[in-house]
């Protein structure tokens, strides 16, 4: 037992060459000032706008929250490790399991929350303030942290009693659920099966929420007479449409297969949208393509 105690893991990262080193370097540091900038930006344009009071916005903060989570777990070890040692100890690698499966889960599972929202907006506008009032949407808001919680416990807490002998190099730039599995010189097919299953209910799932939404949310707008009409309620969707669409690809791609298929060159490539491009993004896709945030913007700048 004393042999498969392990006190740090060696983060891979993704090249070993100076010269490489000094390009990813700025280009992380840049996509974590601009995630981390952006979504501060959207927190204190919404909650200083009265205006932008409303379920939509309220989950956009929310979303906010959970981007600022995500890339504050994975990109500050990443930049460190670019400049000085690429080791993380056992406990820091745990904790980073921990936070970005919470991250994650909880991404997942406000894109459906905003889902539901634009449909009660477009297929049910009379009945909306009712459907989703406050407190409808605080009680959403608290299940999507919850249940992103408490995947994330179960997954961990699997993780945590599995011995790593096999090797101490963590073949991603930080830890995730399937390279750590790789390294375990126990059975893994317990925590394979559980993390496959969230996998599946927390992304196949939502996403089949979200598409079952959109496409009562299109059959709606096709009906709609006018084309100014069908122009202003696709404007509403089109965002967050847009967000889904660049999350949910990667994320289907590198979660819905076991770990033993875990592939480094491929899942390493396309983790960099999800944990840094996309929250990113989503402050730059939800402001320049929403009026109302840009005009709470410009007040609050003058």
């Amino acid at each position: 037992m004393n042999q498969t105690q392990v006190i740090e893991f060696l983060i891979l990262g993704f090249s070993e060459t100076p010269q490489l080193q000094m390009l990813f370097f700025p280009a992380f540091l840049l996509l974590y000032m601009v995630a981390l900038s952006g979504n501060l930006l959207i927190m204190v344009v919404i909650g200083s706008s009265p205006a932008l009071h409303t379920p939509m916005y309220f989950f956009l903060v929310n979303l906010a929250m959970v981007d600022i989570l995500c890339t504050s777990t994975i990109l500050p070890k990443l930049l460190g490790s670019m400049v000085a040692k690429r080791t993380i100890s056992y406990g820091g690698c745990i904790v980073q399991v921990f936070f970005f499966t919470w991250s994650l889960g909880a991404e997942l599972l406000l894109f459906s929350a905003m889902a539901y929202d634009r449909y009660v907006a477009v297929c049910w506008p009379l009945h909306y303030s009712t459907l989703m009032d406050p407190q409808v949407c605080r009680l959403l808001a608290m299940a999507v942290w919850m249940v992103s919680l408490a995947n994330t416990s179960v997954n961990t807490g699997l993780l945590l009693r599995l011995p790593f002998c096999h090797s101490k190099v963590v073949q991603h730039f930080f830890c995730e659920i399937p390279p750590l599995l790789k390294l375990s010189c126990a059975p893994t097919h317990l925590n394979e099966v559980m993390a496959f299953t969230a996998d599946m209910i927390l992304a196949v799932g939502n996403f089949s929420v979200i598409m079952l939404s959109y496409i009562c949310i299109i059959a709606s707008i096709l009906r709609i007479r006018s084309a100014a009409g069908k122009q202003r309620a696709f404007s509403t969707c089109s965002s967050h449409l847009l967000v889904v669409t660049l999350y949910y690809s990667t994320v289907i791609y590198t979660y819905i297969h076991p770990a033993s298929r875990y592939s480094l060159d491929k899942d390493k490539v396309v983790s960099v949208i999800y944990t840094s491009v996309a929250p990113s993004l989503n402050p730059l896709i939800y402001s320049l393509r929403n009026t109302d945030v840009k005009a709470a913007l410009r007040r609050l700048l003058s």
